[in-house]
């Protein structure tokens, strides 16, 4: 049987995984019940199977049937496993448990389709052309969860260094059920968190000019970023700068000492990313002058730009056509503003990073929630085809490796 054919038939198993980690979500890096029950999932599969020190992952080798048990190639695949700080909405019979945590972003299809993958694998271990990494991670959002597992050496689980690395994401909003989507080059933003505190004189709202006031200096400075924006950066070489916590103030006739504001910055390239971060400082630090205050500007600096190898992304579609037949793999005509940790990874190793849409049939994509709402929905019904070109991409692309020589 195919893989999309055996995967239906282990459906109601992935499904099951997927309610039970969807009931019991755990955030950031210490996931302890998510891992537990992940080792239960591959416990009888021919894996070799380590848990990281620094953070509860979990990485498994799947060593291919090569004569003489000789090492091959690798390929690796990646699901993360962590939750969101989200209160679920969702009327569902597998709602979350835990109150204020919630598989906004759909983490636990993710986690249950590389479980799935691992089964089919195995099933097929004699024809594999030689070794898969699988990669369960802990701490995507904002952790750096990839970036420790690399540290701890996660590419070199195998022995020698992934040839190819393949993620996959599921959205619960845009895309249609069922259809997978990419693109050659940068394929998500680099994502920095970019800190100011204004620091003025306080006093009393009917003698403003006693004072030195840091609110109306902080909101020239959060419209002037915008200006800077827009007069700056070339738009086909996008950088989007978004203010979304602005802080000063302890009632409404008082002028306080401080203001203090935080942006995201989402770059595409490591120029803007680098400029950016110099035109940020000079216009608050130009502004604060004007005004005679004192300012304090930071960075703290988030994953890259995750970007996808052009032959790699060019093969998963490629493979998921083959899978699946025409109309199933779309190229996206632009990337996205988000950010994605796997973005460590294809530093290392060149590979693609492919969307899948998990909106259920009764909702339009164009206006569902999307991931990370409380309300956002994923539909059940795409695990088993995630998990299948998972399968595939593994197995098909260590065997364009033998045969390349």
């Amino acid at each position: 049987m195919s893989f999309t054919e055996t995967a239906q038939d282990m459906r109601d198993e992935i499904v099951q995984l997927r309610h039970s980690l969807h009931t019991t979500p755990e955030i950031g890096l210490h996931l302890p019940r998510t891992q537990e029950k992940v080792l239960a999932a591959l416990e009888g599969l021919p894996l070799e199977i380590t848990t990281g020190s620094a953070l509860s992952s979990v990485t498994a080798v799947l060593r291919g049937g090569r004569p003489g048990g000789q090492q091959g190639p690798a390929v690796l695949l990646r699901g993360d496993m962590d939750a969101l700080p989200v209160a679920e909405k969702n009327d569902l019979p597998y709602v979350s448990q835990v109150p204020g945590q919630m598989h906004a972003c759909g983490h636990d299809l993710h986690t249950a389709m590389l479980v799935g993958a691992a089964h089919l694998l195995s099933g097929r271990r004699d024809e594999l052309a030689g070794d898969v990494i699988f990669m369960f991670q802990p701490g995507e959002e904002g952790h750096d969860g990839a970036k420790r597992m690399i540290e701890e050496g996660v590419l070199e689980a195998a022995g020698a260094r992934p040839v190819a690395a393949y993620g996959m994401h599921v959205v619960s909003s845009v895309l249609p059920q069922g259809l997978f989507a990419s693109r050659p080059g940068p394929l998500m933003a680099a994502a920095d968190t970019f800190k100011v505190t204004v620091k003025g004189r306080g006093g009393h709202g009917s003698t403003p000019h006693l004072s030195l006031d840091p609110i109306q200096a902080a909101c020239e400075m959060v419209t002037s970023l915008q200006t800077m924006v827009t007069r700056t950066f070339n738009v086909f070489d996008p950088v989007v700068v978004t203010v979304g916590r602005f802080q000063a103030g302890s009632a409404d006739n008082v002028i306080p000492d401080e203001a203090h504001f935080e942006a995201t910055l989402r770059t595409f390239s490591k120029e803007n990313r680098a400029l950016a971060k110099r035109r940020l400082v000079e216009v608050v630090e130009g502004i604060a002058a004007a005004y005679g205050l004192g300012v304090e500007p930071s960075f703290a600096m988030g994953y890259p730009v995750t970007v996808n190898d052009r032959t790699e992304a060019e093969f998963a579609g490629a493979t998921a056509d083959e899978l699946f037949g025409p109309g199933r793999y779309a190229v996206s005509p632009n990337p996205i503003m988000g950010s994605e940790d796997f973005s460590y990874v294809l530093e290392n190793v060149p590979g693609a990073f492919v969307f899948l849409g998990a909106c259920p049939p009764d909702r339009d994509p164009v206006t569902a929630p999307y991931n990370h709402s409380p309300d956002a929905l994923f539909d059940d019904a795409v695990l088993p085809d995630g998990a299948a070109l998972y399968a595939s991409l593994a197995a098909s692309r260590l065997a364009q490796e033998a045969a390349n020589g």
